[in-house]
C-alpha cells in the first residue's frame, strides 16, 4: 500500500520531528526510504531504496539525516562492517562531520551519535539513545524501527516488545504505517510467548493492509511455535501472493514455509522451495538475513540425514567473503555451517582462528565481549558435531545452553542448535547424555506439542540405546 503523501520539510515540522534541510525533495526522498525500510520492500514506483537514497544525497548532499538514515541502513543490515570497509568508515565519518558544522535538532544530534556508536558495536549504548529520542518522540519511526531490529540481534525479546509498547497509544489509526508499528508489536508478543495475543494484534494489522509481510511473519512464527504445520501451510498458501513482492523479508517467510515441510518430513518439498525461492533470492540479494537462513535450512536438512548434493558449495562462495567480517556471532556461527557442509577447511581455519583473536581484546564491542564464553564453544560445537564427536559436542553447549539466546535472532532461528545438542546427546557414548537427551525432548514436546520432528527424534532416540 504506497503512501498517499509524502512529507515536505513542513509535513516534518508539524510533525513535531524537523529535519535540518531546506529541501522539500530532500525530506520527501527521507520519507520514501523510510516508507520501504519499514514495509521491507523495495518500491519500484519509488525507485527503491538505493534509487532513493542516491536522489536524496543529489537533492541535499549536506542532509544529515539523510546521512543517517543510509548509514543506519546499513548497520542494520550488518553486511558492511566499518571495521574493514574504509569506504563505509569514510561515509561515517561524512555524517559525523556535517553534524559538528550545522545547527542540529538535539533529535538529530542523538541520531547521528547512536549511529557513531553502533559502528563501534556497542549496540546496549544505541538503544539507550534510541529510546532516549522515543521518549520525546514516540512518532519517530527510524528511531523505533532501529531498536525493534537492533532488540532482535541483541535477543531481547522482553525489550524488543515493550519498547513498541510505549509508543503504540501514538500511533492512532489516522497516523500512517501505524498498522505496521502494530505488526511491529505482534512480533514482539510472539517472541515473549504470547501467542494467541501475537496472532490477533497481526491479523489486525493485516486487515488493514494484507501486505504487512511483518505481519505475515509473526502468524507464521505462531503456527510453527505451536506446531501447527497444516494451518501453517494453509496461509502460506493462501497469502503467498500478498507477500512475495516483499522483496527485504520474502526470502525468509519462504525459509518459514520449508521448515512447515522439514517438521512434516517432507524433504523433497522443503528442498524444491530451497531451490526455486529461498537460493535464488539470496544470492541476488546477498543480504545477511538470506544469507543465515540458507545456511540454517541446509543444515537442517542434513542433520535429518537429506543429501543437499553440491549447494554449499554455491552458498560459501557468499559467505566465504564476510569471514573477517564479525558483525554478528549469530552471522558468523551460520557462516561456519556452510564452511563445514562444503568442506572449506580454510574457511573454517580462519573463521575460528579470527574469532580467538578478537575475543582477547574485545572493547568495547558487544558483539566480541560475547566471543569468549558463548561464541567460541558453540562455534566449536559445530565443528565437532560435523566431526561425530558427540560427547564433546554436549560438554561444549550444555554450560551455555541457556545463553544462546544472547547471539540474538528469533526462538526458531535459535531452534537449530537446540536440534544440534539434542542430536549429540542422542548419539553420544555416555549415559548420562541420553538421560539429557531423554529430558531435552520431553522439554521440547511439552513446549511443542504434536511435533512430528520431536517424536521422530524419540524414535531414533529409542532406537539409539534404551532410555531410562
Amino acid at each position: 500500500m504506497a503512501p498517499v503523501g509524502l512529507k515536505d520539510c513542513k509535513a516534518w515540522q508539524d510533525a513535531g520531528m524537523t529535519l535540518s534541510t531546506t529541501s522539500n525533495e530532500a525530506c520527501k526522498l527521507f520519507d520514501a526510504t523510510l516508507y520501504q525500510y519499514v514495509t521491507w520492500t523495495n518500491d519500484k514506483t519509488m525507485g527503491g531504496i538505493e534509487g532513493c537514497l542516491k536522489k536524496m544525497k543529489d537533492a541535499d548532499p549536506n542532509f544529515v539525516m539523510g546521512h543517517v538514515i543510509c548509514n543506519g541502513l546499513e548497520l542494520i543490515g550488518t553486511g558492511r562492517s566499518p571495521f574493514i570497509d574504509k569506504e563505509f568508515e569514510k561515509e561515517l565519518k561524512v555524517m559525523s562531520d556535517l553534524a559538528k558544522t550545522q545547527p542540529l535538532t538535539e533529535r538529530e544530534r542523538i541520531h547521528v551519535a547512536a549511529l557513531e556508536t553502533f559502528a563501534k558495536g556497542n549496540f546496549p549504548k544505541t538503544l539507550d539513545m534510541w529510546e532516549q529520542i522515543l521518549q520525546d518522540h514516540p512518532l519517530d519511526l527510524l528511531a523505533l524501527k532501529l531498536a525493534h531490529d537492533s532488540y532482535f540481534y541483541l535477543g531481547q525479546q522482553t525489550q524488543m516488545r515493550d519498547s513498541v509498547s510505549r509508543v503504540l497509544p501514538y500511533w492512532t489509526p489516522r497516523t500512517p504505517l501505524s498498522s505496521y508499528v502494530k505488526g511491529m508489536y505482534s512480533f514482539g508478543l510472539l517472541e515473549t510467548n504470547f501467542y494467541d495475543q501475537a496472532l490477533k494484534v497481526a491479523n489486525e494489522a493485516l486487515a488493514v493492509d494484507p501486505t504487512d509481510c511483518w505481519s505475515v511473519h509473526t502468524v507464521a512464527h505462531v503456527y510453527e511455535m505451536k506446531a501447527d504445520l497444516e494451518g501453517g501451510l494453509s496461509f502460506m498458501k493462501q497469502t503467498e501472493n500478498n507477500w512475495k513482492g516483499a522483496d527485504m523479508i520474502a526470502c525468509h517467510v519462504y525459509w518459514h514455509w520449508a521448515l512447515y515441510f522439514i517438521e512434516k518430513g517432507e524433504y523433497e518439498a522443503a528442498l524444491t522451495l530451497y531451490d526455486e525461492y529461498i537460493a535464488p533470492k539470496c544470492f541476488a540479494s546477498e543480504s545477511m538475513l538470506d544469507v543465515v537462513d540458507n545456511s540454517s535450512l541446509l543444515h537442517r536438512l542434513q542433520m535429518e540425514g537429506v543429501d543437499v548434493g553440491k549447494r554449499w558449495d554455491k552458498l560459501v562462495q557468499v559467505t566465504k567473503k564476510r569471514t573477517d567480517d564479525h558483525i554478528l556471532i549469530f552471522n558468523d556461527l551460520h557462516f561456519l555451517m556452510s564452511s563445514l557442509g562444503s568442506k572449506n577447511r580454510e574457511m573454517t581455519t580462519r573463521l575460528l582462528k579470527s574469532l580467538k583473536e578478537l575475543s582477547k581484546c574485545p572493547g568495547e564491542n558487544y558483539q566480541h565481549s560475547l566471543i569468549r564464553d558463548l561464541g567460541l564453544p558453540l562455534s566449536q560445537a559445530l565443528v565437532e558435531f560435523d566431526s561425530g564427536n558427540y560427547d564433546k559436542v554436549v560438554e561444549l553447549m550444555c554450560p551455555v545452553r541457556y545463553k544462546i539466546l544472547n547471539i540474538g535472532g528469533s526462538d526458531a532461528q535459535r531452534d537449530v542448535f537446540n536440534q544440534v545438542l539434542i542430536r549429540a546427546a542422542i548419539n553420544s557414548n555416555t549415559k548420562s547424555h541420553h538421560n539429557l537427551a531423554r529430558s531435552l525432548l520431553i522439554e521440547r514436546d511439552v513446549l511443542r506439542p504434536n511435533s512430528p520432528l520431536t517424536e521422530r527424534l524419540m524414535r531414533k532416540a529409542s532406537a539409539v540405546h534404551t532410555l531410562t
